[in-house]
């Protein structure tokens, strides 16, 4: 039955998904910004267009099955997933104003699983029973595995691409990599949008489960994807010109060559992730490509301090968003 909690629910999480958007616009554009290949409005606009198109191409859908998987179905209701979202929004707003990459992806599994824990507690059973473990410890372990795995793959495309171009001048190379970053750019803003749009896709249409518009296992309605990469690339529009610029100049400074080893890196990552379904950090992922290619440099050419602060908010954001979530969910319980 479709509710005014229902409605409010789906757009809610469509401006989620638009914040998301904004939030992680730095994801995609920062390095294309700094090595000045596109301005930063040339270059929102590259993104979202592309973040969009990966409508076309992504319709299994396996990571939104991933997040509807986070809290056990019993315990999923429409408050409990309002207040997920509440605590997940609030969250980006926080890192987005003080300029901290922090992870929409994250935010939004910790709310979602804090809200169904405490739905638990005041039914009085335990709150470990509201979630399943499994999804849970995909996204854990891929906290730390996707920034390495990027900075991996950024290593080794640095060096292939280095091997390859040895003998070429300098500025004609620096031309080709600049044409190459307008490649590497949109495959990092397509698989951004293929992984990141899922994830409300899959909030959606669990809150149309809980109230009984669909049934668990029916096909998911062709609106819900359409509206959720539509929110995304508007949202990436927007830019976030303050990450934008933690992540185009604060870890390490980028050029072109570097810019289509970190972005491509990142790309390659994500389509990996999304292929076997985990909901992984688009912010974590391209961070540890950033200092891959930083690294091949040296290691002090990496700030450090600043890398360390953003690892803070990487830990932080899963707890905090929970007990964000739980706190909402105490407040809806007892008023509503």
């Amino acid at each position: 039955m479709v509710t005014t909690l229902l409605v409010v629910v789906i757009v809610l999480a469509i401006a989620f998904d638009y914040i998301n958007g904004f939030h992680d616009a730095a994801n995609s554009i920062a390095t294309i910004v700094s090595t000045k290949v596109l301005s930063p409005f040339q270059a929102v606009l590259w993104a979202a267009v592309f973040n969009f198109a990966a409508y076309f191409y992504f319709t299994d859908h396996k990571v939104a099955n991933t997040i509807a998987k986070t809290v056990v179905e019993n315990y999923i209701t429409l408050e409990v997933i309002l207040a997920g979202l509440i605590a997940a929004i609030t969250w980006n707003l926080f890192t987005w104003w003080f300029g901290i990459p922090s992870s929409s992806s994250h935010t939004l599994i910790g709310g979602f699983a804090g809200a169904g824990m405490a739905k638990a507690y005041t039914l009085g059973a335990g709150i470990m029973s509201a979630i399943n473990i499994a999804p849970i410890l995909k996204v854990v372990a891929f906290i730390v595995l996707a920034p390495v795995i990027g900075m991996v793959i950024s290593v080794i495309i640095s060096i292939i691409i280095l091997h390859i171009s040895k003998h070429a001048r300098p500025s004609v190379a620096e031309k080709w990599f600049k044409r190459l970053q307008l490649i590497s750019s949109a495959a990092l803003s397509f698989t951004h949008g293929g992984n990141d749009a899922q994830k409300v896709m899959g909030i959606i249409y669990v809150a149309m489960v809980a109230s009984n518009v669909l049934k668990t296992g029916d096909h998911m309605p062709e609106w819900i994807p359409i509206s959720c990469y539509a929110a995304i690339a508007l949202g990436t529009m927007s830019g976030g010109w303050k990450i934008v610029k933690t992540m185009g100049s604060k870890i390490t400074k980028v050029n072109a060559f570097e810019g289509v080893a970190a972005e491509a890196a990142g790309a390659v990552t994500l389509g990996i992730t999304e292929h076997f379904g985990i909901p992984v950090s688009t912010t974590h992922t391209i961070t540890g490509s950033i200092v891959g290619v930083g690294l091949l440099k040296r290691v002090s050419a990496v700030r450090w301090g600043v890398t360390v602060s953003l690892l803070w908010a990487w830990v932080l954001t899963i707890p905090v968003s929970a007990t964000l979530a739980g706190i909402v969910y105490g407040v809806i319980h007892l008023f509503f």
